[in-house]
């Protein structure tokens, strides 16, 4: 029997099974790539319509993590010169795609119109082998890449920020205060327009927790992995995010940073977002929770404050 028939002769059966089955894949589909399924929902009730353009894809390393995808506003010329947003993304330094990220480029390009920004998303080697300090090793290697090849593709490589969410946000502070990381590929960490850092790991000792024992359990210096031990003034401008609930990062971790460039001469101040737990701080950023605007108007208010210029430099050599 053909199913189309079997379902209209079963009805109320017919849609019960469907409802189960569908039910079975949207589980299995959450379990395995939650994040990937969150960016589908994205573009789905955007209308399948991304109002997005992908400048380029890359590879800023033999490994098949070590890639980056590129995205502008449709019709962004060579020469355009627009602020860009290096975003590096989370899931505890063992899980994770640039391309599951691509609702973070629809929302950010759309919230920074008219003219929009370019975002970057960057990948970085995994658990196993991407251990302390390789992925940070692996973020100056994308910023290189975006210093050497961003100006041609429509962005301002002296206008750039870099952004990420937990394990990406801990990638992202610790390559902004701890120099030396940019410093082996020639950028100059201060040169960044400023730093973002969503639900970030930033004080975290003891290790406590199997993703962080595995990543850094190693280190004969614990105290060398964490951003906090690195706070110092004339680092780019932070915006430190955090939510109230958030029991995977405690708020401690940016309320802490935030102390202590204030106390090292560079005041900062986290904002801590109530009704926000770990997971909605990212998914507050696609549209089927955009009713939680706070963390993108907060984003965008950052973005559109430390590139209000356009740079007349060019990149960092």
């Amino acid at each position: 029997m053909k199913f189309s028939r079997w379902f209209v002769g079963s009805g109320l059966l017919g849609w019960a099974t469907i409802g189960l089955v569908g039910h079975a894949l949207y589980r299995r589909a959450l379990a395995r790539n939650p994040v990937a399924l969150l960016d589908a929902a994205d573009l789905a009730l955007r209308g399948g319509r991304s109002g997005i353009a992908c400048q380029a894809q890359a590879r800023f390393g033999p490994d098949p993590q070590q890639r980056l995808e590129v995205y502008a506003p449709p019709g962004t010329a060579p020469d355009a010169r627009l602020p860009v947003v290096v975003f590096i993304h989370g899931g505890a330094w063992d899980s994770g795609r640039p391309q599951d990220y691509r609702f973070m480029a629809r929302s950010l390009i759309g919230a920074q119109a008219p003219q929009g920004c370019l975002v970057v998303l960057a990948g970085y080697r995994l658990l196993p082998q991407g251990r302390w300090p390789i992925m940070l090793a692996d973020g100056a290697r994308a910023l290189r890449w975006v210093a050497d090849h961003i100006g041609s593709v429509g962005g301002d490589p002296a206008r750039v920020v870099l952004m990420g969410h937990s394990a990406g946000a801990y990638n992202a502070l610790a390559l902004a205060l701890d120099k030396r990381w940019m410093a082996d590929e020639g950028l100059d960490a201060d040169a960044l327009a400023g730093v973002i850092g969503l639900s970030t790991p930033a004080d975290f000792l003891p290790l406590d927790d199997p993703a962080s024992i595995a990543t850094f359990g190693h280190c004969a210096d614990l105290a060398q992995t964490q951003p906090i031990t690195h706070a110092r003034a004339g680092a780019p401008p932070l915006l430190l995010l955090h939510g109230a609930q958030d029991t995977r990062v405690r708020p401690r971790n940016s309320l802490a940073l935030a102390a202590a460039m204030t106390a090292a001469g560079q005041p900062t101040q986290a904002q801590v977002l109530d009704g926000i737990d770990h997971e909605r701080m990212i998914m507050a950023f696609a549209r089927p929770f955009a009713r939680e605007a706070r963390p993108l108007a907060a984003v965008t208010a950052f973005i559109t404050t430390v590139c209000a210029s356009p740079s007349v430099h060019s990149a960092p050599q």
